[in-house]
C-alpha cells in the first residue's frame, strides 16, 4: 500500500514537472480612459478570448495594474506600459515570454476581432507546444 502511495506521488510530481502554464497579461494604467472605455474594452477582450479558448486553465488572464506597488517587478521585468500584452508560458520550471502588444494596438485601430483573436491564440499556442 506504501508503495503505491510513493509511486502515485512521484507520478504527480513528474507530471507537474511537465505541466505547461501561460499566463496573458494585461498592463493597465488608471488613466481617463481607462475609466473611460478604451482600457476597459480591450482588456475584456482580451479576457474573452482566454477565457473562451482556454476553459481548461492552462492559459490564464491577469490584470496587471501599473499604480500597484506590489506589480514593480513586473512592469520593470517586462518594461511594460498602460496596454501593454504580454503572453508569459513557463515550461519544465522555465519561463518564456513575448510582448504581443504591437498585436494589441493594430486590434485598437482596426477593430477586427476575428483577426486579433486568431492572431493571439495562434502565438499562445505556439508558445505552449
Amino acid at each position: 500500500m506504501l508503495f503505491i502511495a510513493l509511486f502515485a506521488a512521484s507520478g504527480i510530481a513528474f507530471a507537474q514537472q511537465k505541466k505547461t502554464s501561460a499566463e496573458v497579461l494585461y498592463f493597465k494604467a488608471n488613466l481617463a480612459c481607462c475609466v473611460g472605455r478604451a482600457c476597459n474594452a480591450l482588456e475584456a477582450t482580451v479576457k474573452k478570448i482566454v477565457e473562451k479558448n482556454w476553459t481548461d486553465g492552462k492559459v490564464v488572464f491577469h490584470q496587471v495594474k501599473l499604480s500597484d506597488t506590489v506589480n514593480n517587478g513586473l512592469i520593470k521585468k517586462y518594461n511594460a506600459k498602460s496596454q501593454s500584452l504580454v503572453i508569459v508560458v513557463t515550461k519544465k520550471k522555465k519561463e518564456t515570454s513575448a510582448d504581443v502588444s504591437t498585436m494589441l494596438s493594430d486590434f485598437a485601430a482596426k477593430h477586427d476581432t476575428a483577426t486579433f483573436e486568431k492572431d493571439l491564440t495562434v502565438k499562445i499556442r505556439e508558445m505552449i507546444k
